[in-house]
């Protein structure tokens, strides 16, 4: 198998499988979907490729009722992104996956950690494109540095 095979095959099942579990966690069947997810990270935790553990642990966090969960399953996510290499390196992955462990460390209380995750974000975001997902990403690092500038004031 080659590194890009290994990687993040296009249409492959592992990939298939995510989107069936993110589409019932957006139809409101959380637990299904988690549970789902849980059991497909079983099976790739170890051997899986850098995108699909980077992606299945993002969307397990989505899942997540206990904020210290959601928190670990966002880092989890960032380590497997920093394990993608050539192509599949998405740079502008970056941004959005740093806002979310600061939101978690907010979300725990730990403001310091929050401001230093938020400040990766922030580096990051210049591998953003000029579109809907970019411009979503940087307003959502505009309202958290707001809401810890606000945590600063109180």
């Amino acid at each position: 198998m080659t590194e890009a095979q290994r990687e993040a095959p296009h249409g492959d099942a592992v990939l298939t499988r995510i989107g069936q579990a993110v589409m019932l966690h957006r139809g409101g069947d959380r637990e299904e979907a988690r549970n789902r997810l849980a059991a497909l990270w079983q099976e790739i935790e170890r051997d899986g490729a850098p995108f699909h553990r980077c992606a299945l642990a993002h969307y397990l966090a989505d899942t997540q009722d206990d904020p210290l969960d959601e928190l670990i399953w966002n880092l989890r996510a960032l380590a497997a992104a920093d394990g993608l290499t050539g192509a599949l390196a998405p740079r502008a992955f970056f941004p959005s996956l740093h806002l979310n462990v600061a939101t978690g460390y907010l979300k725990l209380g730990q403001e310091e950690a929050a401001r230093g995750q938020l400040a990766l974000a922030r580096t990051a975001a210049g591998a953003l494109g000029e579109d809907p997902y970019g411009d979503g990403v940087r307003a959502a690092i505009l309202r958290l540095t707001l809401a810890l500038e606000g945590a600063v004031e109180d």
